[in-house]
């Protein structure tokens, strides 16, 4: 493994970093039961990554086993407790605890104890922003989709339910 080609070729460096406080609001509300900070967003970071703070309340949410075919996806717990699916097993995991989804890998997560909160992370920068929007207008609207319009969603994002 080395280091990839260098984007940066300017002799000297420039002040381009970004910052975002712990008490900025989140970007994005899905139902009144996660809150998501879009921390770092493909846009962004140039289609390097894309970072998010997950926020789940006390009400069980979270996703069905799923994978995608062009970016990795990983989950790092923060506070509380994720149940995170490894395309084997469902295992509740803690503050601390990590999981990798490469392309291709079935994985999911629910918060099935409570208010808890993770980072997620895509590798590299997929425009996620506009799937969970879409997923947010649904519950706000309860908008009722057919098995087809959700198979078309999910394709059009990259996601492939298992």
């Amino acid at each position: 493994m080395t280091y990839p080609d260098a984007t940066y070729l300017a002799a000297r460096g420039e002040n381009s970093a970004t910052f975002r406080t712990a008490d900025a609001p989140p970007d994005l509300a899905i139902g009144g039961r996660t809150r998501v900070g879009y921390l770092a967003t493909g846009a962004t970071t140039e289609g390097q990554f894309g970072l998010y703070r997950w926020e789940m309340g006390a009400e069980q949410t979270g996703g069905s086993p799923h994978f995608h075919r062009t970016f990795s996806e990983s989950f790092y717990v923060l506070e509380g407790t994720v149940t995170l699916h490894d395309g084997e097993n469902w295992t509740r995991s803690r503050p601390g605890d990590f999981l990798y989804a490469p392309p291709g890998a079935v994985h999911a997560f629910r918060n099935e104890d409570g208010p808890a909160t993770m980072l997620v992370l895509f590798t590299p920068g997929a425009p996620r922003e506009p799937y969970f929007e879409e997923l947010a207008d649904i519950v706000a609207t309860g908008r009722t989709l057919s098995e087809e319009e959700w198979t078309e969603l999910y394709e059009r994002h990259d996601q492939f339910m298992v």
